[in-house]
């Protein structure tokens, strides 16, 4: 039976906030018909366990290596029997009547391809939920500083739209993974996610194809999902994090040199890398004999961006997965 809107969960040894996720998905009212689809990324935690005891109307599928959100979303998706899908983090809740909006938005506005909605943090704290495409300068203002340091600034504060009024309803150019509900015979038109992205920038690379086929990317304040963030990646504690917490850093460098040689070419990739080598550069000199740690997080990132650009060749390649 084709039903509105396949609900697709991609998961990796997040058990106790999958089950809360799904727990939600139960209470969704409004008398939708929806399916959810949860690929387990090779989880170490009982995860599977879990989803088999406690919520047997799952589609459950496991897979034995980690594939990613992209490729795990790619798996999902040969599963989805719906017209629309709707991407989840399994640390995100919906609130009840969230599916049943989500569908009202896309069913009136035949122009967009993709919708997202309001991410807050669980203390209601706002979250970037609607953004604009990167470029070198929003990298360069995100870096500096400057884009934190004047949030209401249109300028400085562009690439997160930090200025923008998060309850007005807006066309943006991407929206995060975290939710987002797609037209899925448009998917089927221009494909799911690139396969190369492990991780990072799926999304962002989606949402240029997207509108590259003549769709729209709307964002809907009127959706509103509590998002924790980084759950997966706190697994993985072996890796090296950026200052602000979950980002595993070599795989988001890895992603943004893919994405820039894809869309912009290889010097765009090239001064991507250089401009933020020659900050970190010039962050590490500064802070010498100041400050060890920030020191020491220059130097590392530094030394990251050459280790990315030989693992992808500059942006061309990715390298064997999971990454």
């Amino acid at each position: 039976m084709t039903t509105d809107i396949s609900v697709l969960i991609v998961s990796f040894n997040t058990r106790d906030r999958l089950r809360d996720c799904l727990l939600a998905l139960r209470n969704q009212v409004g008398g939708i018909q929806f399916e959810s689809v949860v690929v387990d990324n090779a989880s170490r935690d009982g995860s599977v366990d879990m989803v088999q005891a406690e919520f047997p109307e799952i589609k459950l599928i496991q897979s034995s290596v980690n594939l990613g959100f992209g490729n795990g979303n790619n798996l999902a998706l040969k599963h989805a029997k719906s017209r629309y899908l709707v991407l989840l983090n399994s640390d995100a809740l919906l609130e009840p009547h969230a599916l049943s909006m989500a569908l009202a938005h896309m069913e009136s506005a035949a122009n967009v391809g993709m919708g997202g909605g309001r991410l807050v943090d669980p203390d209601g704290g706002w979250q970037p939920s609607a953004r604009r495409f990167p470029s070198l300068l929003d990298e360069f203002l995100t870096i500096s500083g400057l884009a934190a340091k004047f949030p209401k600034s249109r300028f400085f504060g562009r690439f997160d739209r930090t200025w923008a009024n998060p309850n007005e309803a807006a066309q943006v150019d991407w929206v995060p993974g975290a939710f987002a509900i797609i037209r899925k015979d448009l998917i089927e038109k221009i494909g799911f996610f690139d396969p190369r992205f492990f991780l990072y920038y799926e999304e962002v690379d989606l949402c240029r194809r997207i509108k590259a086929a003549g769709y729209a990317v709307h964002y809907w304040p009127d959706l509103k999902i509590s998002h924790i963030g980084g759950e997966s990646s706190k697994t993985l504690n072996e890796m090296s994090f950026t200052s602000k917490g979950s980002q595993l850093t070599l795989w988001r460098i890895r992603s943004q040199l893919l994405f820039y040689r894809k869309w912009h070419g290889s010097l765009m990739a090239w001064l991507v890398k250089k401009q933020e080598q020659s900050w970190h550069s010039l962050r590490a000199l500064r802070n010498r004999n100041r400050d060890t740690l920030k020191f020491s997080e220059s130097e590392n990132l530094v030394k990251l961006w050459d280790q990315a650009w030989l693992d992808t060749q500059g942006g061309q390649i990715s390298p064997p997965q999971p990454w």
